[in-house]
């Protein structure tokens, strides 16, 4: 199995709890591939799917994708620019348009347009949604939205913030739980 993650807004591989999943997954036996998007100078769609371009050997029925903050939209905009179904997708603090979003103007070129909600639910088996009610980036809304736009369940944990670093998410046990579950 391939997994990405894809990092939000002045985001990289190392921040987070990516370095911890990355080890986690690939113990399992998973290749896990974490680009290195512009941020947040040069961050636009093309760009990204540029970079994401170098990767899409690696991109098929057997992937799983993980997107945080604006790395969820993106992860949205990958399942809808390519007709593959991939296994899983896994949506975390991502933002879709729901006001308030601190990173609004910088976010539009992913959010700006509508989704084509229809082509990105065929292109994946499952969809995993987790939000924070004190997520100071990216309100509750966007979270509770996106559940019901992909017909999923909302995975609510709360005080989480934006799950990163600052709210003590070095580690994201619950999502390695949803990882290595049913798939």
């Amino acid at each position: 199995m391939n997994a990405f993650i894809f990092h939000g807004t002045a985001g990289y591989p190392g921040e987070n709890w990516f370095p911890w999943l990355k080890k986690e997954l690939e113990s399992s036996g998973c290749n896990v591939i974490i680009p290195q998007f512009p941020t947040p100078e040069g961050q636009t769609l093309g760009n990204w799917f540029e970079v994401f371009e170098q990767y899409k050997q690696d991109y098929g029925p057997e992937t799983i994708l993980i997107g945080h903050s604006l790395g969820g939209a993106f992860l949205l905009r990958v399942l809808e620019r390519y007709n593959v179904k991939i296994k899983a997708a896994f949506l975390v603090a991502a933002p879709i348009g729901i006001l308030p979003l601190k990173n609004y103007e910088t976010d539009k070129p992913f959010i700006g347009h509508q989704f084509d909600w229809e082509k990105i639910r065929k292109n994946s088996g499952k969809f995993f949604v987790f939000h924070s009610d004190n997520d100071p980036f990216v309100s509750l809304g966007n979270g509770q939205e996106l559940a019901k736009r992909l017909g999923t369940e909302l995975i609510f944990i709360p005080k989480a913030g934006h799950f990163n670093a600052a709210a003590g998410y070095l580690k994201f046990e619950t999502l390695l739980d949803r990882i290595n579950g049913p798939l």
